[in-house]
């Protein structure tokens, strides 16, 4: 039976990583179900407070990171508030379309629409879609390395 924990651990790190792609899936509480399986259906022993507590910090900044990245760069970049929240539904929408490539393409055209239809000019416009990319790029890189060092964290702790 250990095994079949084993591989659900693993399954559920790779879908967290499968999740950056495909926003629908949420990426950091897979992980947490990877962490938890570990604890409770495969161990006696407590992993360590200090584990579950970078954890939580871990997940916080992860939560935040994307969110904070998104929203600067769209702002630094000439985007409106509207603009910021076109393309977080673009990023989901497009995750279902074309992907993963949706992900990139769907919410650029959205924010240039967007802004278009807020009267900015055409340059502003793909401006603050530049920025809405670069933000989504920025936020994606993030997650990935605070991924990584939440299972690598794990493996290290166990």
């Amino acid at each position: 039976m250990e095994i079949v924990w084993w591989v659900l651990i693993i399954a559920c790190f790779a879908l967290a990583f499968i999740g950056i792609v495909f926003p629908i899936i949420p990426s950091v509480l897979v992980i947490w179900v990877g962490f938890l399986v570990y604890q409770f259906l495969l161990t006696s022993e407590n992993i360590g407070w200090i584990f579950w507590i970078a954890m939580v910090i871990w997940t916080l900044i992860l939560i935040f990171a994307d969110i904070i990245a998104n929203s600067y760069f769209v702002k630094k970049f000439g985007g409106s508030k509207t603009g910021e929240r076109i393309a977080a539904v673009g990023v989901i929408v497009g995750s279902f379309i074309i992907p993963p490539f949706g992900i990139i393409i769907v919410p650029f055209v959205l924010v240039v629409v967007t802004e278009l239809i807020q009267k900015k000019s055409s340059q502003d416009a793909l401006k603050a879609a530049l920025g809405s990319l670069i933000g989504f790029l920025s936020g994606t890189f993030a997650k990935i390395m605070i991924q990584l060092i939440m299972i690598i964290w794990f493996f290290i702790a166990i």
